[in-house]
């Protein structure tokens, strides 16, 4: 393969960092041009998800670098997710006089590196991907300077996530040590072997290391507090595209690595599926503020994506790879709803503040509702298919029992979402809300629409798309 073919695979990355760059320069020498500059990064994303849809398939690099069906599904989720981010979050910024044109290079940064992750082909462009990403989302964290709960969060996110940096860069050590390569494709043919237990102990330790990424328990306490703590649209951002980044890679490495290891993996994932959910649902249910609860709604939601990965089938992957784009639409439009609403200048972030909501704001009122119900998963909303496809899958693998568990910390945490509707639908208001702002209201409102029931019309078509993802990870 020439060099000129591995450019033209890595022709979406290479659209993020060229435009990265030329917008921090034109950031450098016009910082008051914060709009042009946050439209010019929604063009980049769109035109690089537009390169990811039609370009070609295949290796690069020496196998470094993965251009498949599996890439492709999830650059263009992740790249539509970004370029949604970039309004929502400068106009919140603006609305408190904060004007910088930081944050849609750091958004097009992070999203540079979330593709990377989903093309990543060896142990080496894992890191790079996962750091580049979290460099950025540190930094982003922690963009409201004048917030000290902000600089809080960006602190927490860092620290903690060096911790997990060092979980991955020891695995990442000990697997080629003991395998003698980096690439996935080398470390399958070592992994099929019998007698490899350093070569487990490194997975473990790399498991651990993306569980960390993608918020899974127990390796979940910097979601919380980072949650709480960063501006909305930045919450509504971390939600979304990274954890569905964090998955496809999850799978990635599983399915093209250790495909021959796969009942030691499953048992570890089925524990960290089965924590997750039950840590999610039982402390979401001590939440008053709206952040935390939905960072613990999070939290449950990641172990039913687990749960799918955990069949170790290609079923398992697409109902994984459902679960996430469906779930990533209702975490951003929710944030999208809490980010709009305002009552006398202050943010409106408790259950109680929401009290009377469907009177003042019906159409907020209605979205942030369908966003709760197709979270807890209740037909005929969406996030009801979603966690249909977790089930069957994960009884398909043989794990009725984990399902069937399963089904029990979705009942639990009814409870927590059903209580916000409750104080929207019947409390008194404590008094008039702001004026929403329009950016987040359209957001919120137009994408609640996925959530009703005319989604089941579009679903074909992502289950398509995922069917194909999933194959290109060759499960059986």
């Amino acid at each position: 393969m020439t060099f000129s073919t591995d450019i033209g695979l890595a022709f979406p990355e290479l659209i993020l960092a060229g435009a990265a760059l030329l917008l921090l320069v034109w950031g450098a020498f016009a910082p008051r041009m914060t709009a042009a500059i946050a439209a010019a990064a929604v063009v980049a994303l769109l035109g690089a998800a537009f390169a990811a849809a039609t370009g070609p398939l295949g290796r690069a690099f020496a196998g470094g670098l993965i251009a498949d069906d599996a890439a492709v599904f999830a650059k263009v989720a992740i790249y539509a997710a970004s370029a949604v981010a970039i309004p929502l979050g400068q106009s919140w910024f603006e609305r408190r006089g904060v004007k910088n044109f930081e944050f849609p290079v750091l958004i097009v940064l992070a999203a540079l590196g979330m593709g990377m992750m989903a093309s990543a082909g060896d142990l080496i462009s894992l890191y790079v991907g996962i750091e580049l990403h979290s460099l950025a989302l540190y930094i982003l964290a922690a963009m409201h300077r004048e917030d000290g709960k902000a600089s809080e969060a960006g602190l927490k996110y860092f620290v903690l996530g060096a911790l997990s940096s060092g979980l991955l860069l020891y695995g990442s050590s000990l697997i080629y040590g003991f395998a003698g390569s980096t690439v996935f494709a080398d470390i399958a043919a070592v992994a099929g072997q019998p007698g490899n237990t350093g070569l487990l102990f490194g997975l473990v330790f790399l498991i651990c290391g993306l569980a960390f990424k993608v918020s899974a328990a127990p390796f979940h306490m910097w979601t919380p507090d980072v949650y709480e703590g960063a501006p909305t649209p930045v919450v509504a951002f971390f939600a979304a595209a990274p954890k569905l980044a964090a998955m496809v890679l999850f799978a990635r490495v599983l399915a093209e690595g250790f495909a021959g290891a796969i009942p030691q993996w499953q048992q570890v994932l089925v524990a960290i599926a089965l924590i997750s959910i039950f840590v999610g649902a039982f402390a979401g249910l001590a939440q008053k503020n709206l952040k935390r609860l939905w960072a613990y709604s999070s939290i449950a939601n990641i172990g039913y994506a687990v749960l799918g990965l955990a069949a170790g089938t290609n079923e398992g992957v697409q109902a994984m790879l459902v679960f996430m784009v469906l779930y990533m639409i209702d975490v951003t439009g929710f944030f999208a709803c809490l980010a709009a609403l305002s009552r006398q200048g202050r943010a409106m972030e408790t259950i109680e503040d929401m009290a009377g909501l469907i009177k003042q704001q019906p159409g907020i009122a209605l979205a942030m509702t369908a966003f709760s119900l197709s979270a807890l998963g209740l037909p005929p909303f969406s996030g009801f298919f979603a966690k249909i496809y977790v089930f069957k899958a994960a009884i398909d693998g043989g794990l009725t029992w984990a399902a069937v568990l399963g089904l029990v910390g979705s009942v639990v945490a009814a409870f927590y979402y059903l209580r916000l509707i409750k104080v929207m639908w019947f409390d008194a208001a404590p008094g008039a809300t702001d004026k929403p702002a329009f950016e987040a209201r359209l957001i919120g409102v137009g994408l609640a629409l996925f959530s009703f029931p005319v989604v089941v019309l579009a679903l074909r078509g992502l289950d398509q798309a995922a069917a194909r993802a999933a194959a290109a990870f060759g499960l059986a």
